[in-house]
């Protein structure tokens, strides 16, 4: 049911979607993971699935790069960046999950079920 190589490319796209798209980065979750879904080709489920295992792994990552960045500040910002970045690796796992999901069976829909 899990496509790992659809699942590594919408991981990748979802890092860059983070570090590049900025205020327009709902637009580009929507676009990932729609692609995903698509790629999966493996019905609504299947795409959703995937999109949202992308999207999780996606967000975690954008979560432990925040709080990498807290090193740069010193003992006191890696503490504050810490338990922010714990926060956020929760937010960003739930938001992009939910993104990518939706966005993922619409694309499952359109590609079909393979069979």
């Amino acid at each position: 049911m899990v496509n790992y190589g659809v699942v590594l490319i919408g991981f990748i796209l979802s890092i860059l979607v983070k570090m590049i798209m900025g205020p327009w980065e709902l637009f580009g979750l929507f676009i990932v993971g729609f692609l995903v879904g698509y790629m999966a080709k493996e019905g609504v489920l299947g795409g959703m699935i995937n999109a949202a295992i992308a999207g999780a792994l996606g967000g975690i990552v954008g979560g432990i790069l925040f709080i990498i960045l807290g090193i740069f500040f010193g003992i006191a910002g890696l503490i504050i960046f810490g338990i922010g970045g714990f926060i956020a690796i929760l937010g960003y796992l739930i938001y992009y999950g939910i993104i990518m999901g939706i966005s993922g069976a619409v694309g499952g829909i359109i590609s079909g079920k393979k069979r």
